[in-house]
């Protein structure tokens, strides 16, 4: 079973590099690449549905390849990432007995035994695992202070599946990173490993329990967010045990409404503390999708919004995270040029890159578009809007514009929430949660400087204040003669470079009496001989001369 998959996997991905080696190097170069610029668009939407086809029916990892795929705007066409876009990592559930094995075999007992009550039926059912609803036992229920729960299994023998699959895309990757047009944009090999940890870190449920601990830390003082309490007793690396926070559905707007929460309110709120991940915790959520946060309301007529499955987070390096600070206040200043800078520093753009293009591209849409809510947007022109979308678009495909590994969590986490925020409150403005983190952003930064220029001035200060005596004492070692200077460095490697030259000239002249020799051995053979063995002189010394 696994060869079949390995195999099919491998058969697909070698059409589609045919099918695109076909079309987009060979026709041009025969004088047909208008047939392959007429049909590029129909076949990369072919080839998307197929992929998406593939995914739906294998499951595994191919469904988060697949998420992922849709993130690459850098490297893949819109056509393959709008398709892609609403992958839902949702496939049908396995059979309890099977669920019912694994977890008993993770837990050392009779499922019975572990808990008072498991509802068969899944609350969801994923690629990787499924959960179910249970009750604790009475006394796990008095140690924790919890009842409902959550139940995690994973699905039985996907360790096996994620292999044969990681295998396979390490394949693919090798076989990618023979293309220029993909080599020079993308470490395809790097990008694979990076999904490969990434996909490993998922199916650890101990690791998973660590990021929702880890999560609710960070926001323990925050009364807008909670997280599920982990139940450590009753969880492995195969099975993970959570409080059941289940509430309202953050995409439920109907739901929302009725229990007195305006979903504008909670787009602005979520905006806000996934800001709040990226900038203050460096600790994302990154697959914030309507499945895995909800509204919970709270007696004193508040609510709160609470997280759940932490299995994709993603860390912003510091690195990553000066550039978005860069990001954040060029947006909403709307400065081009700052952003292109942000872009240089989080590793999108390369140094190398010829920007003016892409700068006068940015200057025209923050002046036509900047500032615009989703709704005002609905409102332009589509002809306008596909236009200017399809030029900008080959305009940064045309520059060297490469993701570095450690923003597509990030990115699919920033696509999610925006994608989220819209649905929630069509007149939702996208500069509105961010101008408030510029200014603050900006005041930060300010401070820093001046505690910077406070620095360097007391350092300049001390270096001034004993700048007298140490003159003094250099002008008092002068006039007694006991000012020295040691430049026997110096000597020896300007004697290095008149041995360099010396070898130069020898080789020069050996040249010389070889090709006048050459030259003189038909008119005057003698001078020619003769000058020939006198050039074996200056080429010992060329070759074997002191260095």
């Amino acid at each position: 079973m696994h060869q079949a998959r390995y195999r099919r996997i491998l058969r697909f991905a070698a059409r589609a590099f045919v099918q695109i080696w076909w079309f987009e190097l060979v026709l041009p170069r025969v004088g047909l690449g208008r047939v392959a610029d007429r049909t590029r668009d129909a076949r990369m939407l072919r080839l998307a549905r197929r992929f998406r086809g593939l995914a739906v029916e294998l499951g595994g990892l191919m469904i988060k390849v697949g998420q992922f795929m849709s993130s690459r705007l850098d490297v893949l066409p819109p056509e393959i990432t709008a398709e892609l876009a609403g992958l839902q990592d949702e496939v049908p559930a396995e059979r309890f007995d099977d669920i019912r094995a694994a977890a008993e075999a993770e837990l050392g007992m009779p499922l019975s035994h572990a808990f008072a009550s498991f509802d068969p039926v899944p609350v969801a059912a994923a690629s990787l695992g499924q959960a179910h609803r249970a009750t604790l036992s009475p006394g796990d229920a008095a140690d924790t202070g919890l009842d409902r729960v959550i139940v995690k299994v994973q699905r039985p023998g996907i360790d096996g599946i994620v292999a044969v699959d990681l295998a396979a895309l390490r394949r693919v990757s090798r076989w990618a990173q023979r293309v220029r047009a993909v080599s020079s944009r993308v470490d395809a090999p790097a990008l694979v490993e990076e999904f490969a940890e990434t996909c490993h870190e998922e199916i650890d449920y101990l690791h998973e329990a660590a990021s929702a601990e880890r999560f609710a830390s960070d926001f323990a003082d925050d009364p807008r967010v909670s997280a599920p309490a982990v139940v450590w007793e009753r969880s492995t690396r195969r099975v993970l045990t959570l409080e059941d926070v289940s509430a309202i559905k953050i995409s439920d707007t109907v739901a929302l409404r009725a229990a007195g929460i305006d979903p504008a309110e909670v787009a602005q709120v979520f905006a806000q503390v996934m800001l709040d991940q990226v900038f203050t915790h460096s600790f994302v959520h990154a697959d914030p999708h309507p499945g895995n946060i909800f509204v919970t309301p709270s007696a004193d007529g508040g609510w709160r919004l609470t997280f759940i499955d932490f299995g994709m987070m993603a860390e912003v390096p510091d690195t990553i995270r000066a550039g978005l600070r860069t990001l954040v206040i060029a947006v909403a200043s709307r400065d081009s040029h700052g952003l292109i800078v942000a872009a240089q520093q989080i590793g999108v753009l390369l140094p190398s890159a010829q920007t003016a293009e892409l700068e006068r591209a940015l200057t025209m849409l923050f002046a036509r578009f900047g500032g615009m809510g989703f709704n005002e947007l609905r409102d332009v022109d589509p002809r306008e809007f596909q236009d200017f979308a399809r030029e900008f678009g080959d305009t940064v495909r045309a520059l060297p514009v490469q993701f570095p590994e450690r923003m597509l969590l990030l990115m699919r986490a920033v696509s999610l929430t925006s994608g989220m925020c819209s649905a929630l409150d069509p007149a939702f403005n996208i500069w509105e949660p961010v101008e408030p983190y510029a200014t603050k952003l900006l005041r930060d930064e300010s401070g820093g400087m001046l505690r910077d220029l406070g620095a360097q001035s007391m350092t300049n200060m001390s270096t001034l204040w004993r700048l007298p005596a140490r003159v003094d004492a250099a002008l008092n070692r002068l006039d007694s003669g006991s000012l020295t200077f040691d430049i026997s460095s110096l000597e020896l490697r300007l004697d290095r470079i008149i041995r360099v030259a010396y070898r130069a000239v020898s080789a020069v002249l050996f040249g010389g009496l070889l090709i006048g020799g050459v030259l003189l051995l038909e008119p005057a053979p003698g001078w020619g001989v003769g000058l020939m063995c006198a050039s074996v002189v200056p080429l010992l010394h060329a070759v074997f001369g002191r260095r």
